[in-house]
């Protein structure tokens, strides 16, 4: 695959629902390249099925990144290696909080080099305040209650809150 002249990166997700802590990842990426692309999985081996549908979880990322006009946002339903190829990307940048995620990604990693060894694996350290943060946990907050005004965007809190109440 021929260099491109732009720096274009993808930070995939299944962003159900989408943390403070995602978008601090996103913030940085996009201050790291030219063109960030926040790829939203449409479907997932790994997660139980998705809250929000599709729609929902890609606006609710467009709306918290409008200021930053290098960021785009899709849905996709392929490897994240092929998306990232397909976009011109040369990076998957993901965000690591702890042990347990360095080693899912470790894994992935080795995956999706043996698919597109073009492609690198950039990570960010989570920043201190979001190292404990995790979509699961936020759900599992909103479905007993708990404050989760300050872990996602306000529009989130109250969408969760909404789903967990039916």
């Amino acid at each position: 695959m021929p260099r491109s002249e732009r720096a274009v990166a993808v930070c995939p997700g299944s962003y159900d629902p989408v943390t403070n802590g995602h978008l601090d990842v996103i913030r940085r990426a996009a201050g790291l390249y030219d063109e960030v692309v926040v790829a939203v999985v449409n479907r997932s081996v790994r997660k139980n099925a998705a809250i929000f549908p599709i729609e929902d979880r890609v606006g609710f990322i467009e709306r918290a990144v409008a200021d930053l006009d290098n960021v785009n946002v899709e849905a996709f339903s392929t490897l994240v290696v092929d998306f990232a190829a397909e976009k011109g990307a040369r990076a998957i940048v993901k965000g690591l909080r702890a042990i347990s995620d360095f080693e899912y990604e470790l894994e992935m990693n080795q995956l999706n080099r043996r698919q597109n060894p073009e492609v690198e694996s950039v990570y960010l350290m989570a920043s201190p305040q979001y190292s404990f943060l995790s979509s699961s946990g936020v759900k599992e907050l909103a479905t007993f209650g708990g404050k989760i005004d300050d872990l996602v965007p306000e529009e989130v809190a109250q969408r969760l809150q909404e789903q967990v109440e039916r």
